[in-house]
C-alpha cells in the first residue's frame, strides 16, 4: 500500500497539542516561516497570537512555580534560532549530528529528559529561521563518525537527529517544521547519502504520510511498558494510537524505529515489555520493504533534574532514590544515576535476547 492508498480519515491524532498563546519576538515576526506558523496556528483557532515589541518572552511567569510551568506549557514562542545554536553538534550513539528544529516539548512526562537542561520556564520555542536550521545538513553531510562510512550503520549516510529537545510531531500541526525539513531532504536538496531522524510520543501523521519523503527520514516512535506509559507520559498519545501511527508510516514508506524508553523495572516488567514488543511485531507484521531499528535506553536522572521534576511533580511516584541507584560519571565531571550494574545486565540481556525473538525484524543500535 502507498501513502496515496492510505486512508487519511483513519489517521486523525488522538492527542493534537494546541496552544493558548502564540507569542513572535521582533526579529522573527517577518520571516517566510512564522507566516505559515500564524497560518497553522489560526487554522487549529489559537485566539491569542502576538508580535512582541522586543526579543525577550515575558509574562511567562506565576506566582508560584506551578503556575509557571502552567503558562509555558500552554505557550509556543516563535523565535529566532541564534548562531550558536546553528551549528550541528555531535549526537552519539543517535546520530552523526543535531540540528534543532524547536526547544520545548508540550507533553508532561514526569521523567522528562529536559529537565535541568533548559532555562527558564518550560515555554516552547520554534525556530522561525528555518532555512538557517536546516542549512547546517548542508555543511555536514558527508561528515560524522556514528552512521556515515560504519559498517553498522553507513547506509544511513550522514544522519541528522532533530529531537534531542523537543518532540517535533507533537508540535508540528502548529508549526510545519517537520514537513518542511522532511520535503526539502525528500527532493535531495541537501544530496542522496542524508538522513533525518525523530522520535514521537504522539500521533499525528496525517499530513506526513503525503509527502514525497525520499526514504530519507526514520521516523521512531518512544514506546514503554503500559505501566510506565500510562503513570508517567501524560498529553502524549496512548501506546495503541502510537503503534497504530507506526504502521501508517511504515507502510507510507518511511524508515521508523522504537526507542523503547526510559526502561524501568517497574512489577512484572518482563511480561509488560513481552506485551510490548508482542503488539509492535503485530503493528508492523505484512509491511513490505520494512526497515525498522531499535534504541533502548535505561531510566537515569541528574541531581539538576530530579530537583525540577519534583518542583513540576511534586505527588510523582517515580522513583528517583539515589541510595538505589549507582553513579555515572560524565567526562566533565557531572553525575547521573543509573540502576546498578546487576539490574543493568539483567535487563540488557532479557531485552537483546526478546528482541530477537519477538521482533526479528528490528535492527538494535544501541543500549544505554
Amino acid at each position: 500500500m502507498t501513502a496515496q492508498e492510505l486512508d487519511l480519515t483513519t489517521l486523525s491524532p488522538t492527542r493534537l497539542w494546541v496552544p493558548r498563546h502564540v507569542m513572535i519576538t521582533r526579529a522573527a515576526a517577518d520571516l517566510p516561516h512564522t507566516a505559515e506558523i500564524i497560518r497553522r496556528a489560526e487554522l487549529a483557532g489559537v485566539d491569542d497570537i502576538r508580535v512582541l515589541p522586543g526579543n525577550a518572552l515575558t509574562g511567562l511567569r506565576g506566582a508560584t512555580e506551578r503556575e509557571t510551568y502552567a503558562a509555558a506549557k500552554n505557550t509556543l514562542a516563535v523565535v529566532v534560532a541564534p548562531p550558536s545554536a546553528l551549528k550541528p553538534q555531535p549526537i552519539p550513539p543517535s546520530a552523526d549530528w543535531r540540528i534543532d528544529l524547536a526547544k520545548g516539548c508540550p507533553a508532561h512526562c514526569q521523567y522528562c529528559y529536559l529537565a535541568g537542561s533548559l532555562q527558564g520556564p518550560p515555554v516552547t520555542r520554534v525556530y522561525a529561521n528555518i532555512d538557517d536550521v536546516l542549512d547546517g545538513i548542508r555543511t555536514h553531510a558527508g561528515r560524522g563518525s556514528v552512521t556515515r562510512g560504519t559498517l553498522e550503520r553507513g547506509n544511513e549516510g550522514t544522519t541528522f537527529e532533530m529531537s534531542c529537545y523537543t518532540d517535533p510531531l507533537g508540535i508540528e500541526s502548529v508549526t510545519g517544521s517537520l514537513a518542511a525539513a522532511i520535503s526539502r531532504v525528500g527532493a535531495g536538496e541537501f544530496g542522496d547519502d542524508v538522513q533525518v531522524r525523530f522520535t514521537t510520543k504522539f500521533d499525528d501523521v496525517g499530513e506526513l504520510v503525503t509527502l514525497d519523503h525520499g526514504r530519507r527520514t526514520r521516523i521512531r516512535f518512544s514506546v514503554n511498558a503500559a505501566e510506565v506509559a500510562n503513570r508517567f507520559e501524560g498529553g502524549t498519545a496512548r501506546m495503541p494510537a502510537r503503534l497504530a501511527a507506526l504502521r501508517a508510516v511504515a507502510t507510507a514508506g518511511y524508515r521508523v524505529g522504537l526507542t523503547i524508553a526510559p526502561i524501568m523495572p517497574v512489577p512484572g516488567w518482563r511480561e509488560q515489555y513481552g506485551a510490548l514488543l508482542d503488539d509492535v511485531a503485530a503493528a508492523v507484521a505484512g509491511i513490505p520493504d520494512l526497515d525498522l531499528t531499535a534504541e533502548i535506553i535505561t531510566h537515569r536522572f541528574t541531581p539538576a533534574s530530579k530537583e525540577v521534576l519534583l518542583g513540576w511533580y511534586p505527588r510523582t511516584k517515580l522513583e528517583m532514590d539515589e541510595d538505589l541507584r549507582s553513579q555515572k560519571r560524565s567526562k566533565f565531571g557531572g553525575v547521573k544515576y543509573v540502576y546498578p550494574k546487576q539490574t543493568m545486565t539483567e535487563m540488557r540481556e532479557w531485552f537483546t535476547d526478546e528482541l530477537e525473538r519477538r521482533l526479528p525484524a528490528a535492527r538494535l543500535l544501541y543500549w544505554t
